[in-house]
């Protein structure tokens, strides 16, 4: 269930908090859908509803665990590489399982961003010098349009009548 939003307060309460209620809206996406109906490829792409938790499971690894912490690809929760990869499930996998590992990821990335002011910057072979306030404004774009994604995905399984409500 998606919280209540916090509205008013310091730029990072209001941002963290934004961050989290997209998490939320992302998570809200996959909600009551079966494990088969989360796996349904409905576009060409490897976008799924449970790829898209997935996903941004990654995506929080990617950006606090490996960038903000420095951490290794074997000292992260999980696939941390900036790939296709990112979207690969498991045949065992259930959709709690990816939910799990989504709400771990992003536990353990309030925890990493919490050690960093907003201004904060660390040089990025991609982006440049990112600040970690552009990174949490970053996620919150990340999630927002997966959440979106999620939705529509959602919508077209209910259109064939394919899945729970």
């Amino acid at each position: 269930m998606i919280t209540n939003r916090i509205t008013n307060g310091t730029e990072r309460v209001i941002i963290e908090d934004m961050l989290d209620h997209n998490r939320e809206a992302l998570i809200e996406t996959v909600r009551g859908l079966t494990d088969a109906d989360a796996r349904r490829r409905l576009v060409t792409s490897l976008t799924t509803p449970i790829s898209l938790i997935k996903h941004a499971a990654a995506a929080e690894r990617i950006w606090f665990q490996r960038f903000w912490a420095g951490l290794e690809e074997f000292e992260c929760d999980g696939y941390s590489k900036r790939d296709e990869g990112t979207f690969a499930v498991a045949d065992d996998e259930s959709l709690t399982d990816v939910i799990a590992e989504f709400e771990r990821a992003s536990e353990r990335s309030r925890v990493i961003a919490s050690r960093f002011d907003l201004d904060d910057t660390k040089d990025n072979p991609r982006e440049g010098k990112v600040s970690m306030r552009w990174t949490l404004l970053s996620m919150i774009e990340e999630f927002a349009r997966h959440a979106g994604h999620g939705d529509i995905l959602r919508e077209q399984i209910h259109q064939k009548g394919c899945g729970a409500a």
